[in-house]
């Protein structure tokens, strides 16, 4: 287990990277840190590692503050964006190396029989003899993962590791990584700046922005249950459409749109929303075509992605998208009306803070 606790990172040049960060993570768990540029991932990632000092707080191993601790002793696998690989060495003896220094190395015979284990694992055989110059970006990732995991590390930390590496590719390898570290049940910290990574691999997605964590929780309730308006706009794609609505008297108003409070009850929402001003989230896949609905509009553009149609189109001064079969045939131009399925529906205070 990993633990965390009031975790804080100030930089000499005053900039507060993390905010007093605290997390737990659960032994052979498989977590990604997810958020925009900036936000602290690679910081804390850094901090785990031992490569950064923090300015408070504690970090835990089974119980053990690693804080003291050198790099070279926590027994992690640090896999990084740029693969790191040596040009001079062979594959083999790229995932050798780790085996072959420090006070723990073993013998050069031994470590050749563990790389040709791990290479099966990671399926790199045929590139044993082969520099890494000459190999594809996915290659050397997959042998960068297989350096780190030869180490038999207690917890394996990667960041970025797909970000050089094209769109079919990225999710050929992500898929492997999850199978990789599962199959070898090491504990492991994956930091990304792509949701859809994330949502895809982890089994727990730490959600970051501006050095504070905005929620802690497995992949679906990210999307289902957002904290804040932050979260529903940063997961999801397309994106949530928002709507700055005003309640008075038990109505929702925005624009032409009249919406009685009561339309929202169910086991999330109450009836008795406070007079006030709020933002209303609707995600793309419950604004629902309607013969007579809360408002109607023209639809300004068509994507088409698989078997489902995005309607772009505008209400008031806000852009909105709704998601539709590929059967209904709705193209540019269509006039129609639209309703919400209200009970998906998500109101923020003015803060941004999720009330319903």
């Amino acid at each position: 287990m990993i633990e965390v606790i009031d975790l804080k990172k100030v930089f000499d040049n005053g900039f507060e990277a993390l905010k007093s960060v605290n997390f737990t993570i659960e032994k052979g768990d498989l977590v990604c840190l997810l958020g925009p540029s900036g936000c602290g991932k690679s910081t804390i990632l850094n901090l785990i590692s031992g490569l950064l000092t923090p300015s408070a707080g504690d970090i835990r191993f089974a119980g053990n503050s690693v804080i003291e601790t050198e790099p070279k002793d926590r027994n992690i696998g640090f896999v990084f964006q740029n693969y790191a690989l040596y040009p001079h060495m062979t594959v083999e003896e790229n995932i050798m190396f780790p085996l072959t220094v420090g006070a723990k190395k073993i013998s050069k015979a031994e470590a050749k029989e563990i790389a040709k284990e791990y290479m099966a694992l990671t399926n790199i055989e045929e590139l044993k003899n082969k520099k890494p110059g000459t190999l594809s970006g996915g290659q050397q990732q997959r042998v960068a993962i297989t350096r780190a995991l030869v180490q038999k590390p207690e917890v394996l930390l990667l960041d970025e590791p797909l970000s050089n590496l094209d769109a079919r590719l990225r999710l050929k390898i992500r898929e492997e990584i999850r199978r990789l570290v599962k199959e070898v049940g090491i504990t492991t910290i994956f930091v990304t700046h792509d949701q859809e990574e994330a949502l895809s691999i982890s089994d727990k997605i730490i959600l970051l922005n501006e050095g504070i964590i905005q929620q802690d929780d497995d992949p679906q309730n990210l999307y289902l249950e957002p904290n804040n308006l932050f979260v529903a706009e940063f997961i999801g794609n397309p994106i949530i459409n928002i709507l700055p609505v005003e309640v008075k008297n038990g109505v929702m108003y925005y624009e032409s749109m009249a919406i009685p409070v009561a339309n929202f009850v169910s086991n999330r929402f109450k009836t008795d929303m406070p007079d006030g001003n709020y933002h209303l989230g609707i995600r793309p896949e419950d604004v629902l075509p309607a013969d007579s609905g809360v408002f109607t509009t023209t639809v300004h553009g068509v994507e088409l992605i698989g078997r489902e149609r995005i309607l772009n189109f505008e209400v008031g001064s806000k852009r909105m998208k709704s998601i539709v079969s590929i059967e209904t045939g709705i193209e540019e131009g269509t006039v129609m009306s639209f309703d919400f399925a209200y009970h998906k529906a998500f109101i923020f205070n003015e803060n941004g803070e999720r009330i319903y």
